[in-house]
């Protein structure tokens, strides 16, 4: 059962925005078994030049459900991330079955694919067509953003000089970057 946390950001989430948000995304509960429990973090933006984005995150215990949307319209954004959150599901859902029944995991139940899915039979998605071994060089993230950007790539690892730590780097969509520092949670 779906949960949710709506937002807003430069708009009040009036009743009738929570119930459409709500009666949309709710759709998505027919892919998952009936013991799943989970919340749906609903972000809406409405931006000055009154474009509005969607953003949908979905935290399973083993998988985490994320897609956001941008339109002029902030109904029609709903719509469009629902859709692509249920391609996504659809897309990969006897996958993750298959996986979750091999290594014993739980709640993480999908329905069971129809045998006639075809985006569930295209296994090529998920298909690894070349491995890279790299040596991890210390440096700090300014070096490693450089070492990005002269390779021409959108991502970059390394060794965090300060930290001894594996870090990434990577390209945003808005152009600037981000950055992952892998380690033990705090």
């Amino acid at each position: 059962m779906l949960t949710f946390n709506i937002r807003g950001e430069n708009i009040e989430v009036t009743d009738a925005i929570r119930d459409y948000v709500q009666k949309r995304i709710s759709k998505l509960e027919k892919y998952f078994e009936n013991n799943v429990e989970a919340i749906a973090h609903v972000n809406l933006k409405v931006y000055q030049n009154k474009t509005a984005k969607v953003e949908v995150t979905i935290p399973l215990p083993y998988l985490t459900l994320r897609a956001e949307e941008t339109s002029p319209d902030l109904y029609a954004s709903v719509d469009l991330v629902t859709d692509k959150l249920e391609r996504q599901i659809r897309k990969f859902k006897t996958k993750v079955n298959r996986k979750s029944r091999e290594k014993g995991y739980k709640n993480l139940d999908f329905v069971p694919a129809d045998t006639d899915d075809k985006a569930s039979d295209d296994s090529n998605d998920l298909q690894v067509v070349r491995t890279k071994r790299v040596s991890l060089k210390p440096m700090d993230n300014e070096e490693a953003i450089l070492q990005m950007d002269m390779l021409g790539h959108d991502f970059f690892i390394y060794q965090d000089a300060e930290t001894d730590g594996v870090s990434i780097v990577y390209r945003r969509n808005d152009g600037r970057y981000g950055l992952i520092e892998a380690g033990d949670e705090a």
